[in-house]
């Protein structure tokens, strides 16, 4: 049922750089003429003078990086060298597990916060809660660390220990922890039924998303008889991309034909088309898709396919907007260039690139009075040096990206219930995949 499409990464951080890959290892260089190469000659005589007459003595290879990323970012904001150390980080993220202990952590007070251990994994069996402040990490004080450099010294190669200093309120003194770390398997797919309504919540586009997303399936239908299951709430709100396949995966498991996405580079054959096949994994219930600023990239693809193809209504506010696809050149050693290559587009053969996703309800989400004027919409037309998209003069991208932390207080969320349960009604819901008007 579900086609698997070559490897593509397509994601966005929220910030100055973003993901959307194509691994590739054949893609031919263009030999440039002789004045390039001039202006080539001029680059290492800055760099010899750089090195010989600078008033501290500065590091080659820093100096390198820094000139091929000033290239690469003239181009636009998701192209950019990854040195080894860099591209090993992608390729972990985009398995979805790595050797380490199973928390989930912020920043609190200069200490490192355990917001929740995750089950049966070492630090859940070690006795870790919810709530820890972690003070050290085998011996050194955690203040001064940034938190990506606190979770780097946590995470490790399997079976090795590491020791953590916890102070824990009620305690009478910092307690002692060895850890021995594990394989730490990443749950993609967060999914728990909402009374009469499977709601499955997609965090990223991992090689684990549709294997998650179809577990969730079968666990709503498990819990909630068919004539009881009024639908699917699909939540991609804050969430940032990553796999193409999963994203083509994801749209297809709700979709029985019909275009997902097409990817389209500089030249016309370079232009590719990723189809559904036949199998609906909801058995045709009735499906809302949930976005805002935070959904971009593969979230993007998801949303776009399930609308236009009017399988699902798509209710929030208008996503982040990032419509393009970055190859990835590995460079042996030295890591990877990540350069962008091609646009995608939804069904109907729009490029969201710069726009977004529309939603077909429009929610907004207010935020709590503590975080006005501190949390402002973004998106990727907000980006300096992006691509411009085809219709961006007309609206631009983005929205606020914020989810409530308690279902509760969750207006968009409860939107999308009261509308399944026929509370509410729009005449965008239910979709009707029938009324889909496939691109000529």
């Amino acid at each position: 049922m579900i086609r698997r499409a070559s490897l593509v990464l397509v994601g966005a951080l929220m910030g100055a750089t973003a993901m959307g890959v194509v691994y590739s290892a054949t893609i031919p260089a263009v030999a440039a003429n002789s004045s390039t190469y001039r202006e080539l000659a001029i680059f290492g005589d800055v760099f010899e003078r750089v090195r010989a007459q600078y008033v501290t003595p500065p590091q080659d290879d820093k100096l390198i990086e820094n000139a091929i990323n000033g290239m690469l970012s003239s181009l636009d904001p998701h192209s950019s060298y990854m040195n080894s150390a860099d591209a090993e980080d992608m390729r972990t993220q985009t398995r979805g597990e790595f050797g380490g202990l199973g928390i989930e952590v912020t920043m609190e007070e200069d200490l490192v916060k355990v917001t929740s251990p995750i089950d049966e994994t070492p630090a859940a069996r070690a006795g870790v809660l919810a709530g820890d402040l972690i003070s050290k990490i085998d011996g050194q004080d955690v203040r001064g660390l940034k938190l990506e450099e606190a979770v780097e010294k946590m995470r490790g190669a399997v079976g090795t220990p590491i020791k953590l200093t916890i102070l824990r309120k009620g305690a009478d003194k910092p307690i002692e922890l060895t850890i021995v770390r594990d394989v730490i398997a990443v749950r993609a797919v967060k999914y728990r039924v909402e009374g009469d309504v499977g709601y499955l919540r997609v965090i990223s586009f991992t090689e684990k998303t549709f294997d998650d997303l179809k577990k969730g399936i079968e666990k709503v239908k498990a819990d909630v008889p068919a004539d009881k299951l009024k639908g699917y709430v699909l939540d991609l709100r804050l969430n940032p991309g990553g796999l193409l396949d999963q994203a083509i995966n994801v749209s297809d498991a709700f979709m029985e034909r019909g275009e997902v996405v097409s990817t389209r580079g500089r030249n016309p054959d370079e232009t590719r088309r990723f189809n559904a096949t036949p199998g609906d994994l909801a058995d045709g219930k009735p499906v809302v898709v949930l976005v805002n600023g935070g959904s971009a990239s593969a979230s993007e693809i998801v949303a776009g396919a399930l609308q236009d193809m009017k399988r699902a209504t798509v209710l929030g506010t208008r996503s982040f907007g990032k419509g393009s696809v970055q190859t990835i050149i590995p460079l042996g050693d030295a890591g990877a260039l990540r350069l962008t290559t091609a646009l995608y587009y939804t069904p109907s053969g729009k490029s969201i690139q710069g726009t977004g996703i529309t939603p077909d309800i429009k929610v907004e989400q207010p935020l709590p009075p503590e975080l006005l004027g501190k949390v402002e919409a973004q998106g990727e037309s907000d980006l300096r040096g992006h691509i411009k998209g085809q219709n961006e003069d007309d609206e631009g991208s983005g929205s606020v990206a914020y989810v409530p932390p308690e279902a509760k207080d969750d207006i968009q969320l409860n939107y999308a219930l009261d509308l399944l349960r026929g509370k509410k009604t729009d005449p965008s819901f239910p979709a009707n995949p029938e009324q889909a008007e496939l691109k000529k």
